[in-house]
């Protein structure tokens, strides 16, 4: 391997929504590791009321003592709240494989770092988490050019994956930040939101999970970090055409929390600092994604597709909605690579893109990921159900596919190739154990180089109370 390249400057690293582990009053309750994802999401049912936010909580911090710890390494994910996620493990160590990044020591805190993971209490408002990140980053960057020689002039580089695109806009734009950033790096973030959030919010966990034994509704709609993931585009279809959020009556939520959340997002579209940094989103494409919606007798329905057209996303943030308003849909600092929303952050295409951002120069092993490919899977079912695969190649590309089955410690559990069925090729998986797992699409063969592979992360809920 290459010896790693030089950086002086200090890189921020901030996970999405559930990215960080939290605890309360020195206990964790909140850290699926190690394959305990299903004893994790009863744990935290258990807490859910202590957990849940106060209706006027806003933009404050309520005295619950809630904490978070570490971003979180491995597989994770709650039903219905925002979307599974493989943990940000992979990024870290690749990040300190290829540059010449120092992290923090806990045993010394007066050395100076340069990698700085930075872990919020994902339940709260990006307001507040874009002013602790100030707290944060602002000493660490002064300790770190204290150094002198290189490093008096160094500037903070954020790279981010959902929803921590947002805190770090926040606090670039907002809270004084911009003089000293360099770069902001998003990676699949909700910069006009998504629908997918709206969904949950609207429909709760319950729909079309069986009996699943947890309901995380009412916490959902108690935080107002999720409520600030809504679209902030026309989103809703009405006989008049589509309107946004804010104009027309969303049964069972808080409008109040509904209107300062698109108020969020207005602030942000808002902001024009006059100190240059670059901007650099990074999105998921291909995928079947949810864009725009329609209320009915039977709750809130999601649909694919805006104004008849399917533009796909990354199975959770529209390809619309993963741009910033202020940049064009064609500019050419946007980078598309074909995967889903939890995936994005150890995706070999997006290391190949932040390679190529963070030395400046061209990227090498783009070759990768020439052909992209589309997946859809049912992303929680009761043991005994199969797991449906569907997948589909961009442009009518006609290579073959295979699926492997992956459980939580990244053994493969099971290996299949795809039949074509019209224009998608399938399979499915029976699994025989309750817990969390990854389905990986790639090519067979000879296309197995030239097809970027697909992760989507599925739940297998046991029958009865989960152990």
């Amino acid at each position: 391997m290459a010896p790693p390249h030089p950086i002086h400057d200090l890189v921020v690293v901030l996970p999405g929504i559930l990215g960080s582990t939290l605890a309360r009053d020195g206990r964790l309750v909140w850290s699926p590791s190690g394959g305990a994802v299903l004893r994790a999401i009863n744990s935290f049912g258990g807490s859910i009321q202590a957990l849940t936010l106060p209706a006027d909580i806003g933009d404050d911090s309520p005295d619950d003592g809630v904490e978070a710890v570490a971003l979180m390494p491995d597989l994770h994910l709650l039903p219905g709240i925002w979307t599974s996620n493989i943990g940000y493990e992979a990024l870290l160590s690749w990040l300190q494989q290829r540059f010449t990044l120092v992290p923090p020591d806990p045993g010394d805190p007066g050395r100076a770092a340069n990698l700085l993971p930075f872990p919020y209490d994902w339940r709260l408002s990006n307001r507040l988490n874009a002013r602790r990140l100030k707290t944060i980053v602002e000493p660490a960057l002064e300790q770190w050019r204290s150094q002198g020689g290189p490093y008096a002039e160094a500037r903070l580089i954020f790279i981010c994956h959902s929803m921590g695109g947002l805190i770090a806009r926040r606090y670039i734009e907002l809270e004084g930040g911009a003089p000293l950033t360099r770069k902001l790096i998003t990676l699949g973030t909700p910069q006009r939101g998504a629908l997918s959030a709206l969904n949950q919010l609207m429909n709760g966990i319950r729909k079309g999970i069986g009996p699943l034994a947890l309901d995380l509704t009412q916490f959902a709609r108690s935080l107002p970090s999720i409520h600030q993931l809504l679209p902030e585009y026309a989103c809703i279809e009405t006989p008049n055409g589509l309107v946004k959020t804010t104009e027309t009556e969303l049964p069972a939520l808080d409008q109040a929390m509904v209107r300062d959340a698109m108020g969020f997002h207005e602030e942000l579209d808002a902001a024009k600092s006059d100190d240059a940094y670059d901007l650099h989103p990074i999105a998921g494409t291909e995928q079947p994604t949810p864009t725009t919606g329609r209320l009915g007798p039977n709750g809130f329905e999601a649909i694919g597709s805006i104004n008849g057209t399917e533009q796909g996303g990354d199975g959770t943030v529209p390809k619309l909605a993963s741009i910033p308003r202020s940049l064009r849909p064609d500019s050419p600092t946007i980078r598309y690579v074909a995967d889903q929303h939890g995936s994005l952050q150890s995706n070999r295409a997006v290391f190949d893109e932040l390679m190529g951002i963070l030395t400046a120069k061209p990227v090498i092993f783009r070759a990768v990921g020439a052909i992209e490919v589309g997946v859809d899977v049912n992303e929680l079912v009761l043991t005994g159900e199969a797991v449906e695969v569907s997948a589909t190649v961009a442009d009518g590309e006609r290579v073959g596919l295979q699926a492997r089955l992956l459980d939580e410690a990244g053994r493969v559990v099971e290996e299949k190739h795809l039949k074509l069925e019209g224009d998608r090729q399938c399979g499915r998986f029976l699994p025989k154990q309750p817990g969390a797992y990854r389905v990986e699409v790639g090519g067979i063969g000879t296309a197995a180089s030239s097809v970027s592979p697909v992760s989507a992360s599925i739940l297998v809920w046991p029958q009865g109370p989960a152990s």
